[in-house]
């Protein structure tokens, strides 16, 4: 197994986690862990300035944000809140003008706030949800993608003309994006029952004086693949594709050797991550004709400069995610992630490499010490069974086999664990215990073949490689092999059930919301959604069989771990029936399964209140269960 000491290259000086020798009033409450957990989302730029967005963990309010000459101010009337729900995940609910910024509300229409304050509603269908913006300078209209009556269409809004539908007759959109001088058009989409990280289409359009497309082509790729952030540079239209492996810039040119395609370089790694939000970016063009871009290399981002005629460079080393690249008063603007910090807005110098945090970037005050993420590898299982990492996060350096060891599985599960700052990561390393979070086969970031390799393997590829994450990290001396816990949120609870079921390995189980029923989700689930199950397991009425033996509720026999479950009564994805079923089999079976019921809590628990009773409850159940299975010195008081 290789072990790395830590994520970093940069210079940064960061301090070792002492967490154990720490008194307990030094502890980070379960409250503070899940209260200190701030994100910023989204950026848009303009002669307006630079907004995104901050979730108030408290409210539950979305709020935007403008940089000022004064520092980061709220902006906007009170009680804003700002956020797309089209596709369920959302994205993109930002555009700027340089009179002010387009947004979409939590009633999913659209309002544009004037640079004053004052603020226009533009749509007026309560039955629609808008996402994917894009600001249309040259019309003073925003492009978007909208979602009603079970179809999706790519539209222009304006004060003036309303709605205008661009174009229809695909599935689902991505984000449109716009040339420079506002005449060309280009945006992907994609049809049932795929995802678009599995195949999506370019299209191309002219856009006329009266705003209207004429000369809708689409642009297919050698082979297949996933097409997704398309950008205008200059006279040329570029985009990641990963119709050769990873998603990598490809530049369309209708000369070119490769079907239209030339390849624009760049290492062999993912340049994106799997789009399940609209208006995305990981790269952008750089004024003198180079270019920044997103590199995720071993689960970890890398930001890189590219010019002309010179070797790449990368840049702000200390961050280890970056989203939402953007170009304003020719400085790179990004949000950028870090396992020492929350989440920052970075401004960087496109010449000098120099970045410069001009919001958020900060570090808690509860946390004088923190558990740094080490990269791990398991080794290959054989010319079927590749090798894949995880992040490990251990409460003190100087303690060895002594700490019980929680596995965490990421949800998705196409997506991906990353090492970047998380309260409930510093909790748990504060009370003795060891975290891992695991990219297993299927997750993002590691090439079209890594993440394809849950096509019809779902609850057994997953849950074997997280078997081999416990056998391979029980066996390192790094943790106690003997107090191993799974751990899962969602389609991540899934896969830690299907692994308690077919192993002995783990001492105890949670799910959070965990899938149990994949029949019963299929038949509920939303329509972005609606092929992906038959893509992990395949369509039920070709492998009924399968489908059986892949369903949590009927396995309930072969789980002989404690198992702790956490529901909330208003979930429409993981409906509550699923749970109850779930409990009531395995007691059936003579187990004893813990139930806790959120009836005011959707589909992940929104409220802090009822995240931090989630935390105590799963920071007792595993303190019972490790006494169980032998005090090995670690104090979980």
């Amino acid at each position: 197994m290789r072990i790395t000491q830590n994520c970093y290259s940069g210079a940064e000086q960061r301090p070792q986690a002492t967490a154990l020798t720490a008194s307990p009033a030094c502890r980070l409450s379960a409250s503070q862990a899940c209260a200190t957990f701030a994100q910023r989302l989204e950026l848009a730029v303009s002669g307006a300035g630079l907004f995104w967005l901050e979730p108030d963990p408290t409210s539950g309010i979305q709020a935007l944000w403008r940089l000022t000459a004064r520092g980061p101010e709220p902006f906007g009337p009170a009680g804003l809140s700002v956020r797309s729900r089209i596709n369920g995940y959302g994205g993109g609910s930002l555009a700027a003008l340089d009179s002010g910024v387009f947004l979409v509300s939590e009633d999913q229409q659209i309002h544009f706030l004037a640079d004053d304050g004052r603020c226009q509603r533009l749509t007026d269908e309560p039955d629609a949800a808008f996402g994917g913006l894009v600001a249309d300078p040259h019309r003073q209209r925003v492009l978007a993608v909208r979602e009603a009556g079970g179809r999706q269409q790519l539209v222009a809004v304006s004060a003036e003309q309303g709605i205008r539908v661009l174009h229809a007759g695909q599935d689902f959109y991505g984000a449109p994006a716009l040339s420079a001088d506002g005449r060309q058009l280009a945006w992907v989409s994609w049809q049932l029952p795929d995802m678009p990280w599995i195949r999506t289409t370019l299209w191309t359009a002219v856009v006329t004086e009266s705003g209207c497309l004429r000369g809708c082509e689409t642009w297919p790729t050698a082979t297949e693949g996933s097409v997704q952030q398309p950008v205008y540079a200059g006279s040329g239209l570029w985009v990641l594709s990963d119709h050769r492996g990873w998603w990598q810039p490809w530049c369309l040119d209708p000369d070119g050797a490769d079907g239209d395609w030339v390849n624009g370089g760049g290492p062999p790694l993912d340049h994106a991550n799997a789009p399940w939000q609209l208006g995305e970016s990981h790269h952008v063009p750089l004024p003198d004709g180079g270019w920044a871009r997103v590199h995720y290399r071993d689960g970890s981002g890398e930001l890189w400069l590219y010019h002309p005629h010179c070797a790449g460079q990368r840049v702000a080393a200390e961050f280890s995610d970056f989203r939402c690249l953007r170009l304003t008063a020719g400085k790179l603007v990004c949000i950028a992630r870090s396992a020492t910090r929350l989440d920052a807005i970075v401004n960087v110098d496109p010449h000098s490499g120099a970045a410069e945090v001009v919001a958020g970037g900060e570090v808690p005050e509860q946390l004088q010490s923190l558990a740094l993420p080490m990269l791990f590898e398991v080794p290959s299982g054989g010319s079927d069974v590749p090798a894949f990492s995880g992040f490990l996060y251990r409460p003190n350096l100087t303690v060895s086999a002594s700490s019980p060891l929680i596995l965490m599985v990421h949800g998705g599960p196409t997506s991906a664990a990353y090492p970047v700052f998380n309260p409930q990561v510093q909790y748990w390393c504060q009370r003795g215990f060891a975290v891992a979070e695991m990219n297993y086969r299927g997750s993002s970031g590691y090439g079209r073949a890594f993440r394809l390799a849950l096509a019809g393997g779902w609850g057994e590829v997953d849950a074997a490689d997280m078997e081999r994450a416990a056998d391979c990290l029980g066996t390192s001396g790094l943790v106690d092999g003997q107090r191993i816990f799974i751990q899962g949120r969602s389609s991540g609870g899934y896969t830690a059930l299907m692994a308690l079921a077919r192993s002995r390995r783990f001492a105890a189980g949670a799910s959070l919301f965990g899938v149990t029923d994949p029949l019963q989700l299929r038949a509920a689930t939303h329509r972005f959604e609606s092929g992906y199950l038959d893509w992990l397991l395949g369509p039920p009425q070709h492998h009924p069989q399968r489908w059986h033996e892949r369903t949590p509720r009927h396995l309930c026999d072969q789980i002989r771990a404690p198992v702790i479950f956490f529901q909330g009564g208003q979930d429409a994805v993981v409906v509550p029936e699923q749970t109850r079923a779930m409990v009531a089999a395995m007691k059936a079976s003579g187990q004893s399964p813990e139930l806790h019921w959120f009836e005011d809590e959707g589909h992940g628990f929104r409220r802090p209140v009822n995240q931090a009773r989630t935390l105590e409850w799963l920071y007792a159940f595993y303190g019972r269960q490790g006494a169980k299975s032998g005090d090995r010195g670690a104090n979980l008081s």
